[in-house]
């Protein structure tokens, strides 16, 4: 039996934040075959968990995630290229986890948030960095590309932004990455992602559960679609569905009655 710490650490409050923790800082949360592994059954979990109204993420030790680690990727090449790519698809299948998690999900970042963690921070909802964050996709610089993370990092800051980032893979700091949208809030230091947590936390409880997982859905299937007629009648059958949903009929009572709905209890 090993006696390594779990990569991959979750807890969650009896209100349904949950935290999940990248726990490799020897290693720079650099993500190997055991993390990703942690962090896939992890975000499963977190899937069918209805009482969970928020998932952060975040790095243990001085960095949030240095990317892959090149052992792993070394490991990966022994097997060949369906080694490689089989490894390659738990990854993006990770983020897609991730990005796909019903739930509101937030990244807090801090140090070093480079390939494949900078691309975890695209995948979220919510990114808040701490001012000392430095970003960097640097995977041109040792004859790879970022393809796994490029889908997550494409819809963030957009293409032209992104080609720049990839084949420059030029370091950049906090105030850029959230001026370019990859992240929605700077803050001073890690005390300050303390209190953005309890922010967003407070945030989270106050909306209605269901509604939050529609509106994710809601926004990339409009993503996907132009502002047609076609488009205005899936709107208005969504906006009425949700009117009449048992999360409508009573939010518009609570606020009809003056009082808390039933998930802000």
């Amino acid at each position: 039996m090993s006696d390594a710490p779990d990569p991959v650490l979750l807890d969650v409050s009896p209100e349904g934040i949950a935290i999940v923790t990248l726990n490799r800082p020897a290693k720079g949360n650099a993500f190997d075959e055991l993390m990703i592994t942690g962090l896939s059954d992890t975000f499963e979990t977190l899937k069918g968990a209805d009482h969970v109204r928020a998932v952060f993420v975040r790095g243990a030790g001085e960095s949030f995630c240095s990317g892959a680690d090149a052992d792993w990727l070394s490991r990966s090449l022994e097997f060949a290229d369906i080694g490689a790519e089989t490894d390659a698809l738990t990854v993006a299948r990770m983020l897609q986890h991730f990005h796909a998690l019903p739930q509101l999900t937030v990244a807090l970042v801090h140090g070093e948030a480079r390939g494949a963690g900078a691309g975890l921070v695209a995948a979220s909802d919510v990114a808040v960095a701490a001012s000392n964050t430095t970003f960097r996709f640097d995977d041109v610089r040792h004859g790879l590309i970022p393809a796994l993370v490029a889908p997550y990092v494409v819809e963030a800051v957009g293409r032209r932004r992104a080609k720049a980032l990839f084949a420059t893979a030029e370091s950049f700091a906090a105030d850029y990455a959230e001026r370019i949208g990859l992240v929605q809030y700077v803050v001073d230091d890690e005390a300050g992602l303390t209190r953005m947590i309890e922010h967003i936390s407070d945030l989270a409880l106050a909306a209605a559960p269901g509604a939050v997982s529609e509106v994710k859905t809601l926004v990339d299937f409009i993503a996907l679609h132009k502002a047609d007629e076609a488009l205005a009648r899936e709107t208005a059958r969504r906006h009425a569905a949700r009117l009449g949903s048992s999360e409508g009929r009573e939010g518009l009572s609570a606020q009809r009655e003056n009082r808390k709905p039933g998930w802000r209890s």
